[in-house]
């Protein structure tokens, strides 16, 4: 028998219980609906479990809502998980075989099994999650990382994630545990490893995952994070890099740690100038010297990585932005809980700033709500900490004066504050037509318009670069830079054909089906151990 042979034979007749969700959600089968829901978003996952005393009575999954709830209309509040889950369950023994599951799904024609343990709730699991992770310990494999017996602990490579992070807010902290959350859940990866960047003055009551902190214009705690990297078990540092999260200028402090770090880097660049000023270009170019890979989050950032800082092309990958896996729901569903019923609802989302554009989202609604008068749009999210911080509210009292003179009191209504996930899903899942009015052409991509996309709105954006790429595949609906004509002119179309409107949907959300987080998750653990041989 071939080697390759005898390693596959090996990951097939693994115990299930090193590929499953350990401790899945589980609910009561007398439990709401909208119970079941908000832990399927909590947790990130397409199921939750149905137990009786910690035994599996029946599963719930994302197409029994579709099918059962969402399709025949039923109340998220009054219908009890019972009347709508699959049942009886299949389940297996968590010491049976990989190769036992995978049979047992497919003579049952299931997504997803229930691992037990004497007849007791212990896991979930999945075909993909199965050949995942058996891909990923054969990938390790032949690169040489793993050395011991298969899945064992020891041969697990441990990974170093430099960023800003929760509870400080800030989009590059959000991007980062869900990043890290992500990985950590597909359990081929030793603990994480977080360095967090405090801003000036900032004090946080981090997570466990935090070891290591560092302050933006302390360039001393750059080096001493650097030396304690290089002293640690772990193989790969992974930065993520955003103008202004960094000290000195144009975030020039990051550049000694980068050369102190004697682990291969990859980098992770949420913005690439295609015009930057020559401090900034120097900057970004040494970054990328420094770098084993750099990742970008639009395929356009390969071509100006290429044409503006001379970046190798075997350098640069392209992993797009991760978003939540959340359960499609049609709108008027969600508006009653929310205070939305009778209304038509548009929304942006995100910490407030002059680069969101909401301006021109405002001055568009005049001439939308004088033929739908039911229009309400929705501007969620507190001022950024950082623009706070230089100007106060100056931005959020321009957008509310501007309200008052163009008399949309009753149309607009902002949401100030910094909304937990399941909240925050909530409003998007309520939404009718989500809007991204970003003016600034050169932004690389937005953590919220993916979020829309995964949540199957009818989008309307801007064609900054990422917008363009999911614009083209025909997933959102263009409107023009700073031009509030464009804006109501797209919207207005979408709320005239509902065939339409539907069409952006479903095409936003299978759009999104490549970008969910356990999917981008795999292609940063592949990245990480293809760098650390």
């Amino acid at each position: 028998m071939s080697k390759f042979n005898q390693y596959l034979g090996g990951l097939l007749n693994l115990p299930v219980r090193r590929n499953m969700k350990e401790n899945p959600p589980i609910v009561s089968p007398l439990e709401p609906i909208s119970t079941a829901m908000r832990l399927m978003m909590h947790e990130d996952t397409g199921a939750v479990v149905v137990v009786v005393d910690d035994r599996p009575v029946g599963i719930l999954t994302e197409r029994d809502l579709l099918q059962r709830v969402i399709n025949a209309k039923r109340d998220f509040e009054s219908t009890p998980v019972c009347d709508v889950m699959s049942h009886p369950p299949v389940t297996i023994e968590e010491e049976q075989s990989v190769q036992d599951a995978l049979r047992n799904m497919r003579e049952h024609d299931i997504r997803r099994l229930i691992v037990t343990k004497n007849g007791l709730v212990t896991g979930l699991t999945t075909e993909r999650r199965l050949l995942e992770v058996a891909y990923s310990d054969f990938a390790s494999e032949a690169y040489g990382s793993l050395k011991g017996p298969l899945y064992d602990e020891s041969s697990k490579i441990g990974a170093t994630y430099v960023s800003t992070y929760p509870p400080r807010e800030c989009g590059i902290a959000t991007f980062t545990e869900d990043l890290v959350g992500a990985i950590s859940r597909t359990h081929v990866l030793r603990p994480p490893l977080v360095v967090a960047v405090n801003d000036q003055g900032g004090y946080y009551d981090y997570s466990i995952d935090v070891r290591l902190q560092i302050d933006e214009d302390d360039t001393e705690s750059y080096a001493k994070a650097a030396w304690k990297i290089n002293e640690s078990t772990v193989k790969v540092v992974n930065l993520q890099h955003e103008y202004g999260i960094f000290g000195g200028e144009w975030g020039e402090h990051v550049i000694p740690f980068l050369e102190i770090v004697k682990k291969p880097i990859v980098t992770t660049l949420h913005t690439v100038l295609e015009e930057p000023g020559a401090k900034a270009k120097d900057i970004l170019q040494r970054i990328v010297e420094l770098s084993n890979t750099v990742i970008v989050l639009a395929k356009a950032g390969i071509r100006i990585l290429e044409e503006t800082y001379g970046g190798l092309a075997k350098k640069i990958s392209y992993i797009p932005h991760g978003c939540p896996n959340i359960p499609y729901v049609e709108t008027e569903l969600l508006k009653p809980n929310l205070g939305l019923e009778g209304r038509i609802v548009l929304s942006t989302f995100g910490l407030l700033s002059r680069g969101k554009g909401v301006e021109y989202a405002i001055e568009a609604l005049q001439e939308i709500v004088r033929k739908e008068p039911r229009v309400l749009y929705l501007v969620i999210g507190e001022t950024h900490p950082e623009v706070r911080k230089r100007e106060g509210e100056e931005y959020r009292e321009k957008l509310l004066n501007l309200v008052q003179s163009l008399g949309l009191r009753r149309n607009v209504r902002f949401v100030n504050r910094f909304l937990a996930k399941n909240e925050l899903m909530r409003y998007l899942q309520a939404t009718d037509i989500y809007i991204a009015p970003y003016p600034n052409r050169e932004q690389i991509s937005s953590g919220t318009l993916v979020t829309a996309l995964s949540a199957g709105k009818a989008i309307v954006t801007t064609p900054f670069h990422q917008a363009k790429e999911v614009i083209l595949e025909g997933a959102a609906m263009r409107s023009e830079f700073m031009n509030p004509r464009s804006i109501s002119n797209c919207v207005m179309a979408l709320l005239n054909s509902e065939k339409m409107k539907q069409s952006f949907q479903k095409r936003a959300y299978d759009y999104s089906r490549n970008m969910i987080w356990p999917n981008v998750a795999m292609q940063y653990v592949n990245t990480f151990y293809r760098i650390a041989q």
